[in-house]
């Protein structure tokens, strides 16, 4: 029976561990997370969705505090078009981010970062072509592109040095989204270093409808996909996401010939793990029918949380002035949008609701949206319950070797804590 341990996710002549711990924002993916998955071999993702606030929580920095000073006269404005990002420091807090990451790195794996189209920061090119190109020239091993199409994003860094040298992917959710992309990068030559096939189960934004998600099937686009690269005589990597819950999950994929498997879940309930303690016992406690998806993401696209997220529902001021990076080219927010709709409805109420859109910004720097994947509610099988009642925190090298060497679906739950020193 084999292992995950059995395949090798290769890139040119450098071999992997088939594991790809995916890119979870605002600092669910931490440093510390992404370094222990490459450590042990496997690729180790960052975000750089709200970079700034990362950087001033990771380096004592204070890029959220300067923009919220600069823009304070706005805030009771409802015209969000003149707050802007200042380039030089979006690019100042990327480097910082990611180059001490890259310091840092140890072992046989590589890092990348997870790029959203979607934060468009009210300078939709600008500010990703300053991203990606902050990424780059802090030395970050690949970039996986994510939330959009990013039919123009291939070649606002065309003229990087680094545009052939490091691994550059795309996640996708169908066919078409690839066909889109590759049509349109086409002219440079340069294809895609991996591909992401992301399935209906994963965690946070899908790219399926709210109400047909569940019509589609992760390893059915796989195989379709497959068959057009194969057709296309293009050699790219594909690598399945969203349910993979088990070693012998992954095995499944990379013996109908997929490059590796990119799994989160799991990951969130790791000390590495951004997530504070207490929402991880969330997640541990949780049950199948509190995992719902909807459509209060301002990007536009349906996301996978708990239904206790504290967003939900939630009426609190825009804080474009401090945040802002879902504005669009405009100056625009759906968010924005709903809670003025509200205030103009309620004009008198001391506490607003806005039911159908959250401040997504806000709410993710206070972890208070509990995006996930579709098998969270398993998570609780993969650990101990304590004499306390709650569950002990794993270590992300005992999930990433369950992984690497489980067969037969089996997971291996972690060595019994030892005595609290007072014991």
């Amino acid at each position: 029976m084999r292992s995950v341990n059995d395949f090798r996710l290769r890139f040119g002549k450098q071999e992997l561990v088939p594991i790809v711990c995916g890119g979870m924002g605002v600092d669910i993916s931490t440093a510390g997370l992404a370094l222990e998955v490459a450590r042990l071999g496997g690729i180790g993702h960052i975000s750089d969705a709200m970079v700034q606030t990362v950087s001033d929580r990771r380096f004592h920095t204070q890029f959220v505090k300067e923009k919220a000073k600069l823009y304070k006269y706005n805030v009771a404005s409802a015209d969000k078009s003149g707050v802007r990002f200042d380039l030089d420091r979006l690019a100042e807090a990327t480097q910082m981010h990611v180059g001490r990451t890259m310091e840092a790195k140890r072992g046989d794996g590589m890092i990348f970062v997870n790029c959203m189209e979607k934060l468009t920061m009210n300078a939709p090119r600008d500010t990703l072509r300053v991203r990606l190109g902050a990424a780059l020239d802090a030395g970050v091993d690949g970039i996986t592109l994510s939330a959009g199409l990013h039919l123009g994003s291939f070649a606002l860094i065309e003229d990087h040095p680094r545009f052939r040298d490091a691994k550059l992917g795309i996640i996708v959710s169908s066919l078409r989204a690839l066909q889109l992309f590759l049509r349109k990068s086409a002219r440079l030559d340069r294809l895609p270093d991996f591909i992401v096939v992301e399935g209906p189960l994963a965690g946070g934004h899908l790219g399926f409808g709210a109400d047909d998600w569940n019509r589609f099937d992760l390893r059915t686009i796989v195989a379709e996909i497959a068959r057009y690269l194969q057709a296309e005589q293009l050699a790219i990597p594909l690598i399945p996401a969203g349910g993979i819950f088990t070693g012998s999950d992954a095995v499944s994929f990379l013996e109908d010939g997929a490059a590796a498997v990119q799994v989160a879940t799991r990951f969130t309930v790791t000390r590495e793990c951004g997530l504070p303690d207490k929402i991880k016992q969330e997640y541990f406690r949780s049950t199948e029918d509190e995992v719902v998806v909807n459509t209060i993401s301002p990007t536009g696209y349906p996301m996978r949380m708990l239904i206790g997220s504290p967003a939900i529902g939630a009426g609190i001021r825009p804080n474009c002035e401090a945040y802002g990076y879902l504005l669009d080219s405009s100056g625009n927010c759906a968010y924005v949008t709903a809670y003025n709709r509200e205030v103009a409805l309620h004009p008198d109420a001391k506490k607003l609701s806005v039911q159908d859109k959250t401040c997504l910004c806000t709410h993710m720097r206070n972890f208070d949206c509990w995006t996930c994947g579709h098998y969270v509610y398993r998570l609780k099988d993969t650990s101990r319950r304590l004499p306390d009642g709650s569950y002990q925190v794993l270590t992300a090298e005992h999930v990433f070797r369950d992984y690497q060497f489980s067969v037969d679906h089996e997971v291996a739950l972690p060595a019994h804590p030892g005595p609290s020193p007072t014991s």
